[in-house]
């Protein structure tokens, strides 16, 4: 029954459908092998099985008495933790909010509908505010390739989780990169949909019972093959994708290679893989050149600085925002004299930003979302890094005192993991997440392809044909 686990979603789901696996032993399965993993990884953190026996039972009466059940039917799955979840309220990592009765988030009762079993929920910083998956409530969650290191953040549960072969189907959510740097550290897929695709009801953050569409935020899949992220996508999106064309055409595919720029580092071992994986790409029909930035990236560093403190800025304690409002004049000092868009003094900015400086960042997100439209007219997809880094050792220091150390034996900044996702987030640009392979130190590493507005088929299109005929998902020895 093990051996199951080790399929995709699609597979499982045909094994439900010709019923050589019931929905309750497929789930007893996923809830073994979670007990076997729980120690060592710490990816699932809260569980609530009986009911999802309950529902077990229930789809399988259903297939059994020929009713038509969901695309999902049968389906065991487990969702991050800054979704409620009738029963299981989102904690985001603090103990106070479980305390609550809830229903499902918008994108758990669409997944719900579709007939998934959900049966736990996988670890989140506190507020989804880290790129390490840990808080004082759960505790800090391992990567499963190594777990001395994060498997990322802030959807960093669910990446382990889908890894480790604990689930085959996640849903998470992406405003710093929380989708595609787990993915990336933990060798799985993941898709950050173009913005407003997916309703963020009942995610916290922000605060639980708003309504509000956070700007550069997204809710997207995860999952261990392009054709599931297809599938979820479907199953979650509030209005219809372009129709849902087959794999892409690798030899009719032109994608532009985009690895250097000064304002983003990267990690020679880094470079070194995903250049092997533009080969690969080019060996099976793809056309793939190398092209300078799409963006000014300078600019669209300080813009997207801007506009992500000022939605943070809200979840912050106000203790913490006067003592920045403090700061101000130091800060507004330090740029004028030359600070970088990741120094603390344009983060003290952007956390206190005025209604004024906002809508100036919004001016250059504008510009250069129309901008980077032309490169789309030449490429079907920009291929880019996701992580300056592979996955990096569990680091407790304080965030401002963090840094990350490259192979080349370098530091660099710890919020340079902003660099290369923030195009996608700034612009509200569809990126898909996909393995590209292992580092020379054995540790996975992610690309991003980036697509125009609206262009997510195309993106996921291209992923499903690198994954089934270039590279795919690479398990871990646990």
């Amino acid at each position: 029954m093990s051996d199951i686990l080790d399929q995709d979603a699609t597979a499982q789901l045909l094994a439900l459908s010709t019923k050589r696996v019931s929905s309750v032993e497929l789930l007893k399965a996923a809830l073994a092998r979670h007990a076997e993993t729980h120690e060592t990884l710490n990816a699932v953190v809260a569980a609530d099985p009986e009911r999802a026996l309950e529902r077990a039972r229930a789809l399988d009466d259903a297939r059994a008495r020929g009713e038509t059940v969901g695309p999902l039917a049968g389906l065991p799955m487990t969702i991050k933790d800054t979704f409620d979840v009738a029963g299981m309220a989102a904690s985001s990592g603090l103990a106070e909010l479980r305390r609550r009765q809830v229903e499902d988030a918008q994108a758990v009762s669409h997944a719900r509908h579709a007939g998934a079993v959900v049966w736990g929920k996988t670890n989140v910083p506190v507020m989804a505010a880290d790129w390490q998956s840990v808080n004082p409530l759960y505790g800090k969650t391992n990567n499963p390739w190594d777990p001395t290191r994060t498997p990322g953040g802030s959807s960093g549960g669910a990446a382990a989780a889908l890894a480790a072969r604990v689930t085959p189907l996640e849903i998470g959510s992406d405003i710093g990169g929380s989708l595609r740097v787990p993915a990336s550290f933990c060798g799985v897929y993941s898709h950050k949909p173009t913005w407003g695709m997916v309703s963020q009801r009942g995610h916290v953050p922000p605060h639980p019972g708003s309504h509000a569409e956070r700007d550069l935020n997204v809710i997207g899949p995860m999952a261990r093959s392009a054709r599931d992220l297809r599938l979820l996508l479907s199953i979650l999106e509030n209005g219809p994708l372009a129709p849902r064309a087959p794999p892409a055409d690798l030899k009719e595919t032109k994608i532009g290679l985009w690895l250097h720029d000064p304002n983003c580092p990267l990690d020679p071992e880094v470079r070194a893989t995903l250049e092997t994986f533009a080969d690969d790409l080019r060996a099976a029909g793809a056309t793939v050149e190398r092209i300078p930035s799409p963006v000014d990236m300078r600019a669209l560093l300080f813009a997207y600085q801007t506009l992500l403190g000022a939605v943070l800025g809200e979840d912050m304690p106000q203790a913490f925002i006067r003592s920045l409002e403090r700061m101000r004049f130091f800060a507004q000092g330090a740029v004028k004299r030359g600070a970088g868009p990741l120094s603390n003094a344009v983060m003290t900015l952007a956390y206190t930003a005025r209604h004024r400086e906002w809508l100036a960042a919004d001016a250059v997100r504008a510009r250069l979302r129309h901008e980077i439209g032309g490169v789309f007219g030449k490429w079907d997809a920009i291929l880019a890094p996701i992580t300056p880094v592979p996955a990096f050792p569990h680091d407790k220091r304080p965030f401002r005192r963090r840094a990350l150390n490259t192979s080349d034996g370098k530091q660099i900044p710890y919020n340079s993991i902003l660099t290369w996702i923030a195009p996608a987030t700034a612009l509200h640009l569809p990126a898909t997440a996909i393995p590209a392979g292992l580092t020379a130190s054995g540790l996975p590493v992610g690309a991003q392809l980036i697509g125009p507005i609206a262009g997510d088929g195309r993106t996921l299109a291209i992923a499903q044909a690198i994954d089934e005929n270039v590279r795919g998902f690479v398990a871990p020895e646990l």
